[in-house]
């Protein structure tokens, strides 16, 4: 059976398919799929992502995550073929850095970063603990690996046609691999960087959209620098919630439902006028929260240039 996430992925396929909806139409929301379907924020999260690594949506300022009009349909993944169990006595296939790591991520996406442990990942491996340490010395050089892998799994586009698309694009490359990889936000970081390779290629990519503008190498790096810390701050706020709900079992709508009694004599409009007049979706709708922060950040930018001029 299919996890859950591919088989909302494919109920949304099939809609969109069947002309329910067209190239132009808004599909249903992180927060609107958490709900609908009664899965939690990651499962949500991951639906997404596959329906945007086949092209089927896209993201549009101002429009929310609607039907791509300008890619065609990649076709349904292949479902993933059946392993027969190993005959008495066959050997196991070769215990590599590249299953190691892989086994890795898998335990840290569905219980979070705590679960990867030396002795987890053999367990699930079925060797010994000792039999990793020919393959990594320390839960560092583990976690260093993850990083690589998950890295590494988009290749990075061409080079960008102008530096707001380019920053763009960039920045929701990041924002799907953290929303495929929660765990990912709390381990990247940009004043003491991990040294990967396919981690640097992303700022390399960045800093390559502001060629041309007549920057300085100084102020080129503070905006990729300031561009990858906006994805990684919304990023650490989706994480968050995302273990709070595995934690509490409580969604964040819900939360709040329980909480409205208090919110609202706390808020009151006497004391509050501007907080209660707010409307709560402005607070707990995370992806729409990245896409004004992405939106006012590249709009500050392209001021910045403006005055050089």
């Amino acid at each position: 059976m299919e996890p859950p996430y591919r088989q909302i992925a494919a109920e949304l396929r099939a809609g969109i398919a069947a002309g329910d909806l067209r190239p132009g139409d808004r599909v249903p929301s992180v927060r609107q799929i958490a709900q609908r379907w009664g899965v939690a924020t990651a499962t949500a999260n991951r639906v997404m992502a596959v329906l945007r690594d086949e092209g089927l949506v896209t993201t549009r300022v101002g429009a929310g995550t609607v039907v791509s009009d300008r890619a065609e349909p990649a076709p349904a993944p292949a479902p993933a073929p059946r392993v027969k169990p190993a005959r008495k006595g066959s050997l196991p296939p070769p215990l590599t850095l590249a299953r190691i790591s892989a086994q890795a991520v898998e335990i840290a996406d569905r219980e979070g970063l705590q679960a990867v442990t030396m002795r987890r990942v053999a367990a699930d491996l079925h060797v010994g603990p000792m039999s990793l340490y020919r393959h990594v010395a320390t839960k560092e050089d583990l976690l260093l690996a993850m990083i690589a892998a998950i890295a590494a799994e988009r290749p990075l586009p061409g080079p960008p046609a102008d530096w707001r698309r380019g920053l763009e694009r960039i920045a929701r490359l990041q924002w799907d691999l953290y929303r495929r990889h929660l765990w990912a936000a709390r381990v990247i970081s940009f004043t003491r960087p991990l040294l990967v390779p396919a981690l640097a290629a992303y700022t390399e990519w960045t800093l390559s959209a502001l060629d041309g503008l007549g920057l300085s190498p100084r102020t080129c790096a503070r905006e990729a620098l300031a561009l990858h810390a906006l994805v990684n701050t919304a990023a650490l706020a989706l994480a968050a919630e995302s273990e709070a709900e595995l934690e509490t079992g409580v969604t964040l709508d819900r939360w709040h439902r329980a909480q409205r009694p208090r919110t609202d004599s706390l808020l009151s409009p006497a004391d509050f006028p501007r907080l209660a007049a707010a409307p709560q979706d402005a607070f707990t709708d995370l992806e729409a929260l990245f896409e004004y922060s992405l939106t006012r950040h590249l709009d500050g930018f392209a001021a910045l240039l403006h005055d050089r001029r």
